[in-house]
């Protein structure tokens, strides 16, 4: 079991106004960090994206998995999934993440990303199927990657550094209020998975 006590665990909203972005700093070690990512990259079962934007139907070079405690329906981009059963793994990354933050989760949507080559544009995670205002711990792993949150009315932006094993929360009202992106880059040759545990609601 991790030893809260020995981790860089801080607790700062990033965010100057109008939402909550906690960043938590290091949630695992960099040893622990390195055996989930290598574990994840070979037995997730990574597909490539689809989004149907404008009638075209797009298939990204980002690969995604979506898993839950239950076959959740999820839809983004105009495309529809059914999670999949959590895994040991994702599980014990699940409990940390948990008591770490003081939230529950019931879901995990995870991106990889081969390179800098692959990005993820301006965007909102303000699905109906979310729980409204709920939290959402992005977990990085692997690759350190800048991270961008943007106001939607002010245009004022708040970047980042996402380190492997790093710990980022949005909740509140921060969907209603600010879009964030992961940027492409020329400096980064190597994999980032990114895990977002999240909230859906059930009927």
């Amino acid at each position: 079991m991790l030893d809260l006590f020995h981790q860089n665990i801080q607790n700062h909203n990033i965010l100057p106004y109008q939402g909550e972005a906690i960043y938590y700093g290091f949630a695992f070690t960099n040893e622990q960090a390195d055996n989930y990512f290598l574990h994840l990259l070979t037995e997730v079962e990574w597909e490539n994206d689809q989004a149907l934007i404008f009638g075209k139907h797009i298939t990204t070079k980002r690969k995604v998995a979506w898993y839950g405690t239950k076959p959740f329906q999820y839809t983004y981009s105009n495309i529809q999934k059914t999670a999949k059963p959590f895994t040991d793994q994702l599980l014990e990354i699940k409990k940390v993440i948990e008591k770490i933050t003081g939230e529950t989760y019931n879901s995990c949507l995870l991106n990889l990303y081969h390179n800098g080559s692959e990005a993820m544009a301006w965007h909102s995670d303000n699905e109906k199927q979310l729980l409204k205002n709920g939290a959402i711990a992005s977990l990085s792993l692997g690759a350190t990657r800048s991270f961008s949150f943007k106001h939607k009315k002010t245009n004022e932006k708040v970047d980042i550094i996402l380190q492997s094993g790093s710990l980022l929360v949005m909740k509140g009202e921060t969907q209603n209020f600010w879009l964030h992106r992961l940027p492409l880059t020329t400096k980064v040759n190597t994999p980032r998975i990114n895990l977002t545990f999240r909230t859906i609601i059930t009927e």
